[in-house]
């Protein structure tokens, strides 16, 4: 059976830097058999986390739904039959983008924190699936997870969507160009990366 990987887009720009980093590792994956599919955060309805919480209160290791009538249900399923993710968002302001932190802040049903208890907990400690993390920015690459908290938002993204990672890439000097093209190099290493997850 066909392994299946899902990709999260949190980027603004249809075919920018994470776009295209995101499809070449993806298209590793296909190129060991791997089904992809690709989420364009851009082009769904999800709205903010209300911190209403009641996604967090029945105990088990099922995951908590949202009283929110949205996208992210099926987004959630999509991912919930997958082996693999690959999370992709530009680095804006020193963080992922608004987009993807929307996204992260809906993941709380996750966890588990009924009221009157201190502080929440996860659901489950299993990680069933694998992750590749991608940021890009303007700054030199090997500065993204030195001077901003994107890595540690897609981590945790990761984490919370039951994913170990497997690998990284961090994309630096993205802003040369209006149309910057992924050099041949990167596009390699992303296909190689994508290799990881099928």
């Amino acid at each position: 059976m066909s392994r299946k990987v899902v990709a999260i887009v949190g980027s603004y720009r249809k075919g920018g830097t994470i776009d295209q980093a995101v499809e070449a590792i993806l298209e590793g994956a296909r190129a060991k058999g791997a089904v992809t599919q690709t989420v364009q955060l851009r082009n769904c309805h999800i709205e903010f986390c209300t911190n209403c919480r009641q996604c967090m209160q029945e105990p088990g290791e099922t995951r908590g739904r949202c009283v929110q009538h949205d996208d992210l249900e099926a987004i959630l399923a999509g991912i919930g039959s997958a082996d693999a993710v690959v999370l992709g968002s530009p680095v804006n302001a020193f963080n992922t983008t608004a987009l993807f932190r929307r996204f992260i802040e809906r993941l709380v049903g996750y966890g588990y924190w009924p009221w009157g208890q201190n502080a929440p907990k996860a659901r489950t400690k299993l990680k069933p699936r694998k992750a590749v993390l991608v940021a890009s920015a303007a700054m030199p690459g090997f500065l993204i997870p030195l001077a901003t908290g994107a890595p540690r938002a897609l981590r945790t993204a990761a984490t919370l969507l039951g994913a170990k990672t497997v690998g990284k890439m961090w994309i630096g000097l993205s802003a040369q160009e209006e149309h910057q093209k992924l050099s041949t190099q990167t596009r390699l290493r992303a296909r190689q990366l994508g290799t990881k997850l099928a």
